[in-house]
């Protein structure tokens, strides 16, 4: 069969769908691109997969009597006028956990963690009001008489919001644990502001009630840019954090000083960062006031005047980054920026027309 020509029908089709018809300059094959081999991509290594059946406790010694039980916690609940249901051990790694129900306003959220969702509440107690069970104990961890509950605040304010008088929970013996289990908490996904302020909120808490370093507790703390945002967000909650993220995450380390002394280094920086960004909102101004509108402004202020765009080696410290972002904020030339190079990063800008 002849091959068909320019002129056919399915080549017409194809045309118009973008192809290039035969001869024209566009048809010849480009080159393609070279793969880019597997050994320069840094992989993170594979998790070993476990054999099944292989760790933990059998049914058998989750209840067995084997283990000594947490007497002093069950007296202390006991007479704080809660019930002990039972005792087990996890069946992960063995740690003893006490069944019990708690008087509900004995029972309060951690100071340091986020704010609660008053929509969630809600919609978690009209869940819980039409099926009328209480099914998913909270965790608490019991302290001078009172209980505070790092994962579960959600669940005990729709319990309160319905009248309930008792709370199921699942009580620790363990008072540390209370700062570990928060990365377990999948109630509800943390945001940048939730996550900053729950963790300088536990910088806090911890901040002369343990001795140590702030490096000490950096397996609980997961990034040093939370600290100094978080003190920022609580110096100013509506504070654009997500616009300087980047660059504080590179350029901030844990301390090695003692707590006290470490968090007067975050409030610092904090009051640093919103200097920063009362110029940046300056600038901003001065953009819209020439007709620049978009949702980007700030973002695009930030990314302009972060150099260590183009600094992708080497150390990178929190003072000399600000210090020399602040000036270029202040130095910022408005007449560099146009329309265009709004576009570019956030797409067509507010009021702007279609060109055909």
């Amino acid at each position: 069969m002849d091959k068909p020509g320019n002129d056919s029908p399915r080549v017409m089709r194809k045309h118009a769908a973008g192809f290039p018809l035969e001869g024209h300059p566009m048809a010849a094959k480009s080159p393609r691109k070279k793969a880019v081999s597997a050994s320069t991509t840094t992989r993170r290594p594979r998790r070993k997969k476990a054999e099944p059946a292989s760790k933990g406790l059998t049914p058998a010694e989750v209840v067995s009597e084997a283990h000594a039980p947490e007497t002093e916690l069950v007296q202390g609940i006991l007479a704080d006028g809660g019930q002990v249901v039972g005792l087990y051990r996890d069946p992960l790694g063995a740690h003893t956990v006490v069944l019990a129900a708690l008087p509900i306003d004995k029972v309060e959220p951690t100071p340091y963690q986020r704010d609660v969702s008053e929509p969630h509440v809600k919609r978690l107690a009209s869940a819980m009001e039409r099926l009328d069970r209480f099914l998913d104990p909270i965790i608490a961890i019991r302290k001078e008489g009172r209980y505070w509950t790092p994962n579960g605040n959600h669940r005990l304010q729709a319990s309160k919001l319905l009248g309930g008088k008792a709370i199921m929970a699942l009580v620790l013996p363990e008072e540390d644990v209370a700062y570990q289990i928060l990365a377990l908490n999948t109630e509800k996904a943390h945001n940048l502001k939730e996550r900053s302020l729950e963790v300088i909120r536990m910088h806090r808490g911890l901040t002369g009630a343990r001795a140590g370093r702030e490096t000490d507790f950096a397996h609980l703390f997961e990034e040093p840019a939370f600290l100094t945002l978080g003190a920022a967000y609580e110096k100013r909650p509506r504070f654009s954090g997500g616009a300087y993220h980047p660059f504080v995450k590179r350029a901030e380390a844990f301390l090695p000083l003692p707590m006290p002394e470490a968090l007067a280094v975050r409030e610092a920086r904090a009051d640093r960062l919103l200097e920063l960004d009362d110029t940046v909102a300056g600038v901003v101004d001065a953009l819209k006031a020439r007709g620049l509108q978009s949702p980007y402004l700030k973002n695009f202020v930030v990314a302009r005047i972060n150099f260590l765009r183009f600094k992708k080696e080497g150390p990178v410290e929190f003072e000399p980054t600000l210090t020399r972002m602040l000036s270029s904020a202040r130095k910022f030339n408005l007449d560099k920026v146009n329309r265009e190079d709004l576009g570019r990063m956030s797409g067509p800008l507010l009021g702007s027309e279609e060109t055909e």
